[in-house]
């Protein structure tokens, strides 16, 4: 064997070694993570519903912004639903309004909608009529709720949430869509539900957006007054 052939093993040898050597360091293993998430939330009962009977009633699910996260849950009081419910306003279906418990952490998605499926366990719930609404932080959240679990809800309301654009394809072609946003939001900008619903539109789906020309992040104070907007919700029934 010639010094250049033995040369020319050696250094494949080497190789070799390094990369049996590198794969040893990848050993594939499994866990079984659980995350246990505890909510303070509103449940309101419609009008009729304690009467008796068996029927099933909606049910939406409201997601407050960071403002109202991680304090105490009167806070929600302060807007959306749970602000028109405060002031004597009845609803036709059951509101869901959970609170986040963290200040700074995004809304847990999973843990939202282990809530939801035991308010329906509890409760006569119509399952083909689930709604969703949400607002800043909540608004994101509905959006990835969407995308996640797109068999589930029947309609939603988005208020200038955080939208994620590449994903739109996986929200379900059948579900209501409005989107809200004011074009001076300084939080999260409009162009965020702008773009998604031009990516929405542009896959063939129909979505109804609202600009609040001049508003800043605060149009959920104009959003959830619109005339029609609960009607709208009770079209939809998967």
């Amino acid at each position: 064997m010639t010094i250049r052939n033995s040369c020319f093993l050696f250094f494949f040898s080497l190789l070799l070694m390094q990369g049996c050597t590198a794969q040893s360091r990848l050993e594939p293993k499994q866990a079984r993570v659980l995350t246990a998430e505890t909510f303070n939330y509103y449940l309101y009962y419609p009008p009729g519903y304690r009467d008796g009977g068996e029927s099933e009633y909606p049910l939406l699910l409201f997601l407050h912004g960071g403002g109202d996260a991680g304090g105490t849950l009167e806070m929600l009081r302060e807007s959306g639903p749970p602000r028109l419910l405060a002031e004597g306003n009845d609803f036709p279906f059951l509101i869901l309004a959970p609170q986040n418990p963290y200040k700074k952490q995004w809304w847990n998605t999973r843990a939202v909608m282990e809530l939801l499926e035991q308010v329906i366990a509890e409760n006569r719930v119509d399952r083909n009529r689930l709604y969703l609404t949400g607002l800043s932080r909540g608004g994101s959240a509905c959006w990835e709720l969407a995308t996640q679990y797109p068999g589930t809800f029947a309609a939603m309301a988005v208020v200038c949430g955080m939208a994620p654009a590449p994903y739109a394809h996986w929200i379900d072609r059948e579900m209501g869509i409005r989107v809200f946003h004011g074009t001076e939001d300084e939080v999260i900008p409009f162009s965020e539900s702008e773009e998604m619903v031009a990516r929405l539109r542009s896959l063939g789906y129909e979505v109804t957006f609202t600009a609040y020309e001049g508003v800043g992040h605060n149009a959920w104070e104009r959003a959830y007054l619109e005339e029609g907007l609960y009607d709208w919700f009770l079209q939809f029934s998967r």
